[in-house]
């Protein structure tokens, strides 16, 4: 038997201490930090949070639907109205940042994650403020070449973008030069007088990529969007970058621009070009503009007609509207019937989801969709 002396008593109790403290209260105290942790990010969320499990944006099955407007994250009144009137925020905001002008500001992209939009950068390497009245030269802009491009004359300012980006923390998509189908941008491939070819198109995006992966910048959508096919060019498979170089496949569409005055269904404005973008690659679709005119006063019934056609695309995973004006008024709100009609096309389950920081994109999805007739030979969208 030992002998039970005030030392051994002494030592036997601090023992004791430390196991209760070990098993009972040690425990108890760590629940207590971490549901207090938790409370403060619901009171104040970050929007550089990481989960560790990341959640698949849009998730399998669903689509979301975003806005663009022309005001973009410095002013936010265009998606508060429609909001207010649709009953529901959109999961997307997609503006334009320039390169002459727009310098990397993380504040603006910021603002549209906090409100929990994914924000969508239309990256347009130009100076919009001097674009050119007329109409066959709006792309003359010889300094935004592609060739000039490609050999190194931004390369720095690319950079500042990708360490820009790479500080966030969060995945943002970025639709870098798009409609490059058309003539109305620098890097057009029909731009008057800018020498632009299919085969530059390509090394130029795969370059602007390129700097992104070297500054470690890989946490970006990489969004390839054309406008629908609209002349006797068909050949998007020339202008493709590639599937290691594009994760979301972006068009551009739309009902009542000018000169198109015959009336076309959702269906008839993108199927042909949706045909032929899925016979070289099986990317993620992104309708990254459309919208209806109401000059002839069939908006609603085209809002009504897209939301119906829209679940026979299961390889379409989301719909961003122009709510703004150019040219001719494409604003949902201005229409009370359109708002009724958007309202609910928008309140099925089918859109239902929420973006948040830290949410990865969806990467694939099952291949088919509707085989409407081809339609009348569409014209290009308006530009932004």
């Amino acid at each position: 038997m030992v002998r039970l002396t005030i030392p051994r008593l002494l030592f036997v109790a601090l023992v004791g201490a430390l196991v209760a403290y070990a098993f009972v209260y040690g425990p108890r105290l760590s629940d207590s930090s971490a549901h207090a942790t938790t409370a403060d990010q619901r009171k104040s969320p970050s929007v550089k949070s990481s989960p560790e499990v990341h959640a698949v944006f849009p998730p399998a099955g669903q689509k979301f639907i975003g806005i663009m407007s022309g005001e973009g994250p410095y002013n936010f009144s265009a998606v508060d109205t429609f909001t207010q009137d649709v009953g529901h925020e959109p999961e997307v905001y997609e503006f334009s940042q320039g390169w002459a002008i727009n310098q990397f500001n993380a504040s603006l992209i910021n603002a549209v994650a906090k409100r929990g939009m994914l924000p969508m950068i239309s990256w347009e390497p130009w100076n919009y403020l001097k674009e050119p009245t007329e109409d066959a030269l709006r792309g003359y802009q010889p300094a935004y070449s592609l060739e000039n491009i490609i050999d190194g004359k931004y390369d720095s300012y690319i950079r500042s973008w990708a360490e820009g980006i790479k500080s966030l923390g969060y995945t943002v998509a970025i639709r870098l030069a798009h409609e490059m189908n058309g003539y109305w941008y620098p890097w057009g491939i029909f731009a008057e007088g800018q020498g632009n070819t299919a085969a530059q198109y390509v090394e130029m995006w795969r370059d602007v990529h390129n700097i992104f992966t070297q500054v470690g910048a890989t946490n970006v959508i990489w969004v390839w969007s054309p406008n629908i096919i609209w002349n006797s060019f068909t050949d998007l498979a020339s202008l493709y970058p590639g599937n290691n170089y594009v994760d979301w496949v972006g068009l551009s569409g739309y009902y009542g621009t000018p000169g198109m005055g015959d009336y076309q269904t959702f269906n008839q404005i993108f199927n042909p070009t949706i045909a032929d973008i899925r016979s070289f690659t099986d990317k993620p679709i992104v309708i990254t503009e459309t919208a209806a005119t109401d000059v002839s006063g069939l908006m609603p019934r085209w809002i009504t007609a897209m939301f119906q056609e829209l679940p026979e695309h299961p390889g379409i995973i989301g719909v961003i509207w122009y709510e703004d004006f150019d040219v001719v008024d494409w604003k949902v709100v201005d229409d009370p019937n359109a708002v009724a009609a958007f309202k609910q096309g928008f309140s099925s389950a089918l859109y239902q989801v929420q973006w948040e920081p830290g949410m990865v994109p969806l990467e694939s999805v099952p291949l088919g969709g509707s085989s409407s007739p081809s339609p009348p030979t569409p014209t290009p969208s308006p530009s932004k």
